[in-house]
C-alpha cells in the first residue's frame, strides 16, 4: 500500500473521532439548548411598543439584546405597516404562516414590495434599511439574529412607542 494511500485511509478514519470530539466539546461550552416540539408549546405575549399594536411575539432561544444568537416568533394582524426601519445585526426571516410584503430602502414604497408566502425566507444585512407590511390576512414568521439586535426607524415619527408616548 503506497504511502498516500495509507495517510488517506488515516485521515477518513480520524473525522469520525475528530468530529465527536469537537461535539462533544460544543455541548460543554455553556449554551442552552431549546426544543420546541410542536406550535402550540410557542407562548405569545404583546410585541414591543415599538412594534405596531397588535403585534405579539415569543422568544423561542437566546435574548435579542445580549449578546448572542437569538430565535423570535412574530405574528403581525391583517393590515400591519412596519415603516421601513435597520437593524444592528443581520437577520433572517423566515415566513411560517401567512404572507407579508417586504421592500428594500430608506422610504415606504409598495409597488416595489415582494410578497413571502409560508415557507419564503429573507436574509438581511445588518443596517439594511426594509419595509414590511401585511394586506387581508395575519402573518407568523421566524426571526433568527445574532443580539445586540434593536430596531431603528428611518423616521423617529414611524416608531409606534413614540405615539404611545405622546411625542408625535
Amino acid at each position: 500500500m503506497s504511502s498516500l494511500a495509507r495517510t488517506l485511509i488515516a485521515a477518513i478514519l480520524l473525522v469520525p473521532v475528530a468530529s465527536e470530539s469537537f461535539a462533544e466539546a460544543g455541548d460543554h461550552i455553556g449554551h442552552d439548548a431549546v426544543t420546541v416540539p410542536d406550535a402550540a408549546s410557542v407562548v405569545y405575549e404583546p410585541g414591543p411598543a415599538n412594534l405596531p399594536k397588535g403585534t405579539q411575539i415569543s422568544r423561542v432561544a437566546g435574548d435579542p439584546a445580549k449578546v448572542g444568537p437569538f430565535v423570535l416568533r412574530i405574528k403581525f394582524p391583517a393590515d400591519t405597516v412596519i415603516a421601513p426601519h435597520t437593524h444592528a445585526q443581520a437577520e433572517t426571516l423566515t415566513i411560517l404562516a401567512g404572507s407579508i410584503y417586504h421592500q428594500h430602502g430608506a422610504t415606504l414604497n409598495k409597488s416595489a414590495g415582494k410578497v413571502l408566502r409560508a415557507g419564503g425566507f429573507v436574509y438581511l444585512p445588518q443596517e439594511m434599511p426594509h419595509a414590511l407590511w401585511t394586506t387581508g390576512e395575519p402573518v407568523e414568521l421566524q426571526v433568527n439574529g445574532m443580539g445586540p439586535f434593536g430596531l431603528n426607524y428611518i423616521d423617529p415619527a414611524d416608531d409606534p412607542s413614540r405615539t404611545s408616548q405622546g411625542l408625535r
